[in-house]
């Protein structure tokens, strides 16, 4: 089986690669082809891989090509994890955002819009040479903002792509692990958009644990979204959120964080990635070595700021593993092999969620088999879940007017209408702001 990574020489390719090697069963992925527009950083990863695949029999193959088409032909699966702009481009919306007294953050707020905006256009290029190309292929969206590029693409390929992220399955992982249930016999009732969720019933056979959680403080505090958010915060809502929501309930404190902080996220790993390229560049240079001290850095500085606001500390050790590869394997897996699971994802709503139309991509938990993912019937979101989801979900339809449009208008409306940017005008300063600093919003008239 071939799979296409997109993106192939980004930084958390070779978390996808060391999980593909430890697959052994029939119908395994046999060749891997990376694709990446910077030859510099195809080389880079690709000697990770070499090293994660030194001691493994029959490691699958990997070929490299910054020739997309090429890339494409032949492709049973592809994952699609481009960052258009690079992490240049997103120390700047972060920056430029900041500067506006607004979020910045890569898929919250304004940060958020300008890079949708950027890989839209882009991501709707792919999604339609796919369907030239490899009209039988399965597509796994990494690329954020998840929700929204993943819906930008189904235009084109239908159901057959699908958007994944692993903040819902950690999110899941630890309630149970506070409970004292197996993650993997736990049903997760998780509802929302990509990074706007919530956990609202946790059942281990058939009985819902969440309110005994809710119930006892102690329990609450014990855990990284307790800290986050404050035990009396989750028993007011009645529900666990995504980490992402921190961003809304605890705005002011975030943002001035973030503006406090030495770095803003993506300039921290702008410059920590460019000193692990640049160390590849060194023929003796110990590449899997260097990844590895690299990626337990990231991991461990993830959200530092909000836990900082919050006194949450630092990360437990059980969560700077990731996870995303795990999640996006399964996928592959359950489709290819038609091994039936239950995964929470990023699909076309259908019917599933009452107030948002057909062709809304939500993240929801899916029974996934060799027909794709369909979403499972869940209970209405409250009211104040259901307010949240429904304006962002109006932002991300102007985003993709305005993408397809190019239509400087309608771009000052998405970021005006956001929840977390609060004057029209601070909109404008925004629309100019990233149409200045980005070749790649040009097309905005």
């Amino acid at each position: 089986m071939r799979l296409t990574i997109l993106g192939g020489g980004g930084f958390r390719v070779p978390l996808v690669y060391g999980a593909l090697l430890g697959d052994r069963a029939e119908g395994r992925v046999t060749h891997v082809v990376l694709h990446d527009l910077d030859a510099g950083r195809l080389s880079a990863v690709a000697r990770v891989l070499a090293e994660q695949a030194a001691d493994v029999p029959d490691a699958p193959e990997v070929t490299v090509t910054t020739d997309l088409d090429e890339a494409l032909r032949g492709a049973d699966f592809v994952f699609s994890a481009i960052r258009v702009g690079g992490l240049e481009g997103r120390a700047a919306d972060e920056r430029i955002a900041l500067d506006q007294g607004v979020l910045g953050q890569e898929t919250v707020g304004a940060g958020g819009i300008a890079y949708g905006l950027r890989t839209v256009p882009v991501a709707v290029d792919i999604a339609q040479r796919v369907a030239r190309l490899a009209p039988d292929a399965w597509v796994i969206n990494f690329t954020n903002p998840a929700g929204l590029v993943t819906e930008a693409m189904s235009r084109h390929l239908g159901d057959r792509v699908i958007g994944i992220c692993d903040s819902p399955v950690g999110l899941g992982r630890r309630i149970a692990k506070v409970l004292g249930a197996d993650p993997r016999e736990a049903w997760i009732d998780y509802v929302g958009l990509n990074h706007l969720g919530w956990v609202r019933g946790l059942r281990v056979a058939g009985r819902d644990e969440l309110p005994r959680l809710l119930a006892d403080p102690q329990l609450l505090g014990s855990f990284e979204e307790g800290k986050l958010f404050g035990p009396e915060w989750l028993q007011s809502l009645g529900a666990v959120p995504n980490e992402y929501l921190h961003y809304y309930y605890f705005n002011r404190e975030a943002v001035r964080a973030y503006q406090e902080a030495e770095k803003t996220r993506g300039a921290f790993l702008r410059d920590q990635q460019a000193r692990f390229y640049e160390e590849m560049k060194r023929p003796d240079a110990g590449a899997l070595t260097a990844w590895d001290r690299t990626r337990a850095e990231r991991e461990a500085t993830y959200m530092s700021e909000n836990r900082e606001t919050a006194g949450a500390g630092e990360r437990d050790a059980d969560d700077l593993s990731g996870g995303y590869e795990k999640v996006a394997l399964a996928l592959m897996r359950a489709i290819a092999r038609d091994e039936r699971t239950t995964l929470i994802l990023n699909v076309r709503n259908r019917a599933t969620l009452g107030p948002l139309d057909a062709e809304a991509v939500i993240e929801v938990p899916c029974l996934v088999d060799a027909n794709g993912a369909h979403p499972v019937a869940v209970e209405p979101l409250p009211d104040h879940a259901t307010g949240l989801v429904c304006a962002v979900k109006a932002v991300e339809r102007e985003i993709l007017s305005a993408a397809e449009s190019g239509s400087r208008t309608t771009a000052v409306k998405a970021f005006a209408l956001h929840p977390l940017v609060d004057s029209v005008n601070v909109a404008r300063r925004l629309v100019d702001g990233y149409t200045s600093a980005h070749p790649g919003l040009a097309y905005l008239a």
